[in-house]
This record gives C-alpha cells, structure tokens and sequence, in this order.
C-alpha cells in the first residue's frame, strides 16, 4: 500500500511542491530584513548618536553638554585608563636571558637521562643510578624557573 501511494505522485505535484518550498524561502528573507530595519530603528531610538558616544569613550567630548549619565561614564572610562596604565608601569620583565637560560636547563636535564639510558655508564661514570637524579634536578631547576617568568 505504502508503495502505491509513492507512485501515484506525479512529476506535475512534485514541481507544485518545489514551488511552495521557494515562495516560504522567500518569505522568511523577507522578514528577515525587516526584522533587521527594525533593529536598526530600535537603536536609533535612545536618543543619543553614535558619534557622542565615540567621544565619549575617546575623551573629546564637550563635558558641559552631556548627559549626566554620559558624563559618569566618560569619569569611568577614564579611572580604567589610569589604573591599566598604573598597572602597565608597575610590571617588571625578565632580562633577556631568563627563558632561554630556563629552556636550556630542561633540555640539558632530558640530555643527561637519556644519555645515561642509553650507555647505562655516563655522563658521570661510577655513579650509576644518581645519574637520573642529577638529569631530574636539571630538569627541576628549569620547571622552577618558569614559575618565576613574568
């Protein structure tokens, strides 16, 4: 039964189908822009132009012909000013050398393992297994390291 009813479709009733397919397609760009016109209405409606706005922000603007609300958050953008730019004087860096000094000690330490892993004697001969505990020292000392790195 089920496969009679798939044959008793015709090509005519398949275009009509593909048709209404497009026309909804249509539909819904069209609303689609017209729900964006609308968003673009609704943010004109607060009453203040962008180009205030970006005065603002950018300290430009006249002070006296503001909006209180304009003027707290001009007064905010400028505490956050100060304090990122307190903040950027009062980090201290690294000298040039810290990273690559603390890179060398991890890669020297894996050298030593598996240098020692591989003659079972050296890098120190008589030693045998304080070898490994030289190399993870070495390694140690460099992990500490990065804990320092700013």
């Amino acid at each position: 039964m089920a496969d009679e009813e798939l044959h008793e479709t015709n090509a005519h009733d398949q275009e009509d189908w593909q048709d209404q397919v497009e026309t909804t397609d249509e539909a819904a760009e069209v609303a689609d822009a017209s729900a964006a016109d609308k968003t673009a209405d609704e943010d004109e409606d607060y009453g203040i132009p962008m180009d205030k706005v970006e005065a603002v922000l950018n300290a430009t603007a006249d002070k006296a012909s503001l909006t209180p609300q304009m003027q707290r958050m001009m007064q905010r953008q400028a505490e956050n000013t100060r304090r990122v730019e307190e903040s950027i004087k009062g980090t201290k860096s690294n000298p040039r050398w810290f990273v690559p000094l603390f890179c060398a000690f991890m890669i020297i330490g894996l050298i030593w393992a598996v240098v020692y892993y591989l003659t079972g004697n050296y890098p120190i001969p008589g030693i045998d297994a304080w070898n490994l505990a030289i190399a993870l020292g070495i390694i140690l000392i460099g992990f500490l390291m990065t804990m320092w790195w700013r």
